[in-house]
């Protein structure tokens, strides 16, 4: 393990382990609104081109994507706040309730 952290080597990343909760493109819209971020956004977020998010966005049904950028955008939207459900219905809510600007 030493070897591979001194010459920068990393493993690559095993995706059976992660639990993908995003499901599809309404569910994703959904997260991006309750954020108030827009398309730009959530793409610089999670490093993926803003033609990308538009085109899953799209997706009525389960998202057509690679895993690793469909990991990505979940990610990003779950470090900006977002919990994903995958109950028998999926749904989208946040993970904290957004604090009150004082007026």
């Amino acid at each position: 393990m030493f070897i591979v952290l001194f010459l920068g080597l990393r493993r690559r990343p095993c995706y059976g382990q992660l639990s993908l909760r995003l499901t599809n493109g309404r569910q994703l819209r959904a997260a991006r609104v309750l954020l108030g971020w827009d398309q730009a956004q959530l793409a610089k977020s999670a490093r993926v081109a803003i033609g990308t998010i538009r085109r899953m966005e799209s997706f009525d049904a389960a998202i057509g994507s690679q895993t690793a950028t469909l990991l990505k955008v979940q990610t990003a939207l779950e470090k900006g706040g977002v919990e994903f459900l995958d109950d028998d219905r999926p749904g989208v809510r946040l993970k904290h309730a957004l604090r009150r600007q004082a007026r």
